[in-house]
């Protein structure tokens, strides 16, 4: 990596380390009993990053992992020097969402969520055509009784459904669960 490559990935590491320290600090003020941090803590919804942008800071912003470097030449608006290195100059915005974003911070943070945006759109787009190819691929076959897949003209493809003859909605891991049986220990 060039010297310029090397000094931009260690501003990022600071200003990354920056946001996780204003985001444990947030969390020890926050506490257990606040609903989102029980669903961040526990992996139901969110996580400590989201919750740690909306109470405390939003952090350094990136397009195309970079800092903030386009728009006018040699800065990021005309707001700053040319060559200006500093955090603010390339993006990073301290506000969060409860306190609310000033302008440029605003417009920074527009920039890089835009990009999140068109990925999804792109990723969405992607699987949903490879969803399509599958469904086309598979709408002829079938599971009989005797554990075998089946084409519509009774050809079989597959002696054993899955190769191991388990339902994935009956299986944890690589394990065969009987549901039956447990529902039997239920009762």
């Amino acid at each position: 990596k060039s010297l310029e490559e090397t000094l931009e990935m260690r501003i990022m590491e600071i200003l990354s380390k920056a946001r996780n320290r204003a985001g444990e600090v947030a969390e020890t003020h926050l506490g257990m009993e606040r609903n989102t941090v029980a669903m961040a803590k526990t992996g139901a919804r969110a996580n400590m990053l989201d919750l740690t942008q909306i109470t405390a800071c939003i952090g350094p912003q990136a397009v195309r992992g970079r800092r903030l470097h386009r728009g006018y030449s040699n800065r990021s608006l005309s707001h700053f020097q040319p060559n200006d290195v500093g955090a603010r100059a390339r993006g990073f915005v301290k506000g969060s969402y409860k306190d609310g974003l000033d302008p440029l911070e605003f417009f920074f943070h527009a920039m890089s969520g835009r990009e999140g945006l068109v990925d999804t759109a792109i990723r969405t787009a992607q699987s949903g055509y490879m969803q399509r190819r599958l469904i086309n691929a598979l709408q002829d076959l079938r599971v009989e009784y005797d554990g075998t897949v089946r084409d519509t003209r009774g050809v079989i493809v597959q002696f054993h459904y899955g190769e191991d003859g388990v339902d994935p909605a009956r299986k944890k891991g690589d394990i065969g669960i009987d549901v039956e049986q447990v529902v039997r220990q239920e009762i």
